[in-house]
């Protein structure tokens, strides 16, 4: 009789364990087929295009170089007797940067040829990245132009054969999850207003903002002020607790759509991207705004790049 009964409860026990397995199996099943294929598609195809865009021969995976001018006279080539030295391939005396008040101009060496728009040049005033598109300058594989920071200008360096570029393996992102997609209430500014952004090189601009976007994450209520993202788009910098270690250590950036007449508007981290310094030491990021890191962990979006130089504010 109780080798009867101990054979109950052994099958008791077993028929427990397979409702328990299959309970567990539905809810997962139920967890996947609950998530909108449409919305794991646009995701998807976000993706796509943000490798794209920085993998292409003008992305950011292409910087060599980032130099800045001093008044008068820069020579520059690839010979280190330069004041500004660029790489092997580039010519050895290519010739010389001239910044005066808020103009730049070159002059290119006898003999070196130097494209621009495809035509050769042997001296051009050179339109900087504030006032529209740059004006370029190409060498082979080397493409540069001068970009302005605060009262600083530059030159900025591009190599399509960067090893960078080459070497890129891609980026990790967190799990896709809904928590993170949260509807924000748009509060505009009573007035125009504007906030200071400082940037990674250490220059301070005030950029003018629309106003703010508020939301709640597990009960608690977070805002981020937006800066214009174009016709149509906010554009966020901020930070949040898992910077510096699973994300990049100098904030992440993301774009919102602009409100309707509710002033409501979807806030999707898992959209949140790292910004360019996260890739190269040449480029100079703004920083989020002391208002705008979050007291969470926002395990959305793109993590950290494990090959970048992880540059901190």
């Amino acid at each position: 009789m109780k080798v009867v009964q101990m054979k109950i409860c052994g099958l008791y026990r077993l028929f427990m364990l397979i409702l328990l397995l299959t309970s567990i199996i539905l809810i997962s099943c139920e967890v996947k087929t609950d998530e909108d294929p449409a919305y794991v598609e646009s995701i998807n195809a976000w993706k796509k295009i943000r490798y794209e865009a920085l993998t292409n021969e003008d992305g950011y995976l292409v910087l060599a170089g980032l130099y800045w001018l001093n008044p008068g006279e820069n020579t520059y080539g690839s010979d280190p007797s330069n004041d500004i030295v660029f790489p092997g391939k580039a010519p050895a005396v290519t010739g010389a940067f001239f910044l005066e008040g808020d103009s730049v101009y070159t002059i290119i060496n006898p003999g070196v040829e130097i494209l621009n728009n495809g035509s050769r040049v042997d001296s051009l005033e050179l339109m900087d990245d504030s006032k529209g598109k740059p004006t370029s300058l190409v060498f082979g594989t080397l493409k540069w132009y001068v970009i302005k920071r605060g009262d600083k200008y530059g030159i900025r360096l591009k190599d399509t054969e960067h090893p960078v570029r080459k070497n890129f393996k891609g980026v990790d992102y967190f799990d896709l999850s809904k928590i993170w997609r949260v509807e924000a209430t748009f509060i505009p500014s009573d007035k125009q207003n504007t906030i200071s952004i400082q940037n990674i090189i250490g220059t301070t601009n005030a950029q003018p903002s629309a106003g703010k976007l508020s939301f709640e994450i597990d009960g608690k209520n977070y805002t981020l002020d937006v800066l214009d993202g174009g016709e149509d788009k906010f554009f966020v910098i901020f930070g949040d607790m898992t910077n510096g270690d699973s994300t990049y250590g100098a904030g992440r950036y993301m774009y919102t759509e602009k409100p309707g007449k509710d002033n409501k508007v979807v806030l999707d981290f898992n959209k949140a991207y790292n910004p360019p310094c996260a890739f190269t030491e040449f480029a100079t990021c703004p920083l989020p705004p002391p208002q705008n890191i979050l007291d969470i962990r926002v395990t959305a979006g793109e993590k950290v790049y494990e090959d970048g130089p992880h540059a901190k504010p």
